[in-house]
Protein backbone atom coordinates (compact mmCIF):
# COMPACT_ATOMS: atom_id res chain seq x y z
CA UNK A 1 0.00 0.00 0.00
CA UNK A 2 1.58 3.38 -0.90
CA UNK A 3 0.50 6.06 1.25
CA UNK A 4 0.43 9.80 0.09
CA UNK A 5 3.98 12.06 0.54
CA UNK A 6 6.08 8.41 0.81
CA UNK A 7 9.64 9.16 1.00
CA UNK A 8 9.62 12.90 0.10
CA UNK A 9 11.58 14.69 2.43
CA UNK A 10 10.92 18.29 2.68
CA UNK A 11 13.15 21.10 2.77
CA UNK A 12 13.30 22.92 5.98
CA UNK A 13 13.25 26.85 5.56
CA UNK A 14 16.01 28.71 6.15
CA UNK A 15 16.05 31.60 8.10
CA UNK A 16 17.78 34.59 7.47
CA UNK A 17 19.08 35.66 10.81
CA UNK A 18 21.14 38.89 11.63
CA UNK A 19 23.99 38.50 13.56
CA UNK A 20 23.11 40.26 16.66
CA UNK A 21 20.97 38.86 19.19
CA UNK A 22 20.15 38.28 22.76
CA UNK A 23 21.31 35.39 25.07
CA UNK A 24 19.39 34.61 28.38
CA UNK A 25 20.04 33.19 31.02
CA UNK A 26 18.18 31.63 34.17
CA UNK A 27 20.57 30.69 36.73
CA UNK A 28 18.19 28.77 39.52
CA UNK A 29 19.24 27.14 42.85
CA UNK A 30 18.70 23.61 40.51
CA UNK A 31 19.78 24.39 36.99
CA UNK A 32 21.36 26.82 34.65
CA UNK A 33 19.39 27.37 31.35
CA UNK A 34 20.67 29.51 28.58
CA UNK A 35 18.49 30.55 25.49
CA UNK A 36 19.84 32.53 22.78
CA UNK A 37 17.13 34.35 20.98
CA UNK A 38 16.58 36.89 18.09
CA UNK A 39 16.40 40.43 17.82
CA UNK A 40 12.61 40.02 18.10
CA UNK A 41 13.01 37.21 20.45
CA UNK A 42 12.51 33.70 18.42
CA UNK A 43 14.46 31.07 20.27
CA UNK A 44 17.11 29.76 17.82
CA UNK A 45 18.94 27.43 20.01
CA UNK A 46 19.07 26.58 23.61
CA UNK A 47 21.22 24.88 26.40
CA UNK A 48 20.73 23.77 29.80
CA UNK A 49 22.33 21.84 32.99
CA UNK A 50 20.57 18.85 32.34
CA UNK A 51 20.42 18.64 28.35
CA UNK A 52 24.73 19.18 28.85
CA UNK A 53 24.72 15.68 30.73
CA UNK A 54 24.65 16.94 34.44
CA UNK A 55 22.16 15.20 36.90
CA UNK A 56 20.77 16.07 40.48
CA UNK A 57 22.95 18.99 42.45
CA UNK A 58 25.84 18.97 40.03
CA UNK A 59 23.56 21.11 37.49
CA UNK A 60 23.36 24.27 38.99
CA UNK A 61 27.66 24.58 39.59
CA UNK A 62 29.63 26.98 37.95
CA UNK A 63 31.28 24.18 35.71
CA UNK A 64 27.78 23.49 34.35
CA UNK A 65 27.26 27.12 33.91
CA UNK A 66 30.48 27.01 31.98
CA UNK A 67 29.43 23.86 29.60
CA UNK A 68 26.17 24.97 29.31
CA UNK A 69 27.43 28.40 27.68
CA UNK A 70 30.19 26.98 25.36
CA UNK A 71 27.46 24.69 24.17
CA UNK A 72 24.96 27.34 23.42
CA UNK A 73 27.44 29.71 22.08
CA UNK A 74 28.74 26.96 19.65
CA UNK A 75 25.11 26.52 18.28
CA UNK A 76 24.85 30.35 17.76
CA UNK A 77 27.94 30.64 16.40
CA UNK A 78 27.02 28.14 13.75
CA UNK A 79 23.90 29.52 12.90
CA UNK A 80 25.03 33.17 12.74
CA UNK A 81 25.00 35.27 15.75
CA UNK A 82 27.91 36.89 16.57
CA UNK A 83 26.67 39.35 19.03
CA UNK A 84 24.75 39.19 21.77
CA UNK A 85 22.74 41.23 24.54
CA UNK A 86 23.24 38.79 28.09
CA UNK A 87 20.13 39.06 30.35
CA UNK A 88 20.60 36.93 33.76
CA UNK A 89 18.30 35.86 35.81
CA UNK A 90 18.27 34.21 39.35
CA UNK A 91 20.30 33.57 42.38
CA UNK A 92 22.05 30.75 41.28
CA UNK A 93 26.15 30.29 41.45
CA UNK A 94 26.28 29.60 37.69
CA UNK A 95 25.78 33.49 36.28
CA UNK A 96 29.19 34.28 35.70
CA UNK A 97 30.15 31.45 34.40
CA UNK A 98 28.13 31.27 31.84
CA UNK A 99 28.92 34.74 29.95
CA UNK A 100 32.67 34.08 30.33
CA UNK A 101 31.88 30.67 28.47
CA UNK A 102 29.90 32.88 26.12
CA UNK A 103 32.24 34.96 25.47
CA UNK A 104 35.13 31.92 25.37
CA UNK A 105 32.96 30.79 22.17
CA UNK A 106 33.87 33.48 19.76
CA UNK A 107 30.44 36.01 20.22
CA UNK A 108 31.01 39.02 21.55
CA UNK A 109 28.83 39.99 24.79
CA UNK A 110 27.99 43.71 24.30
CA UNK A 111 26.10 44.41 27.20
CA UNK A 112 24.99 42.35 30.44
CA UNK A 113 21.52 42.90 31.76
CA UNK A 114 20.62 41.43 35.59
CA UNK A 115 16.57 40.89 34.92
CA UNK A 116 16.75 39.62 38.68
CA UNK A 117 13.15 39.49 40.17
CA UNK A 118 12.70 41.06 43.44
CA UNK A 119 9.93 41.10 45.60
CA UNK A 120 9.01 45.07 46.82
CA UNK A 121 7.32 43.74 50.06
CA UNK A 122 8.14 39.48 50.58
CA UNK A 123 5.31 36.91 51.13
CA UNK A 124 2.59 37.43 53.77
CA UNK A 125 3.83 36.56 57.07
CA UNK A 126 2.63 33.80 59.15
CA UNK A 127 -0.08 34.38 61.63
CA UNK A 128 1.10 35.28 65.29
CA UNK A 129 0.89 32.80 67.98
CA UNK A 130 -1.41 32.18 70.01
CA UNK A 131 -0.14 31.95 73.92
Amino acid sequence: MITKNQGVKKKKAQRQITPKGRAYITAGFNNVIMTITDLSGNTLCWDSGGSSGFKGSRKSTPYAANMVGVGAGKKAYDLGIREVSAIVKGPGNGRASAIKALRSSGIVISSILDATPIPHNGCRPRKRRRN
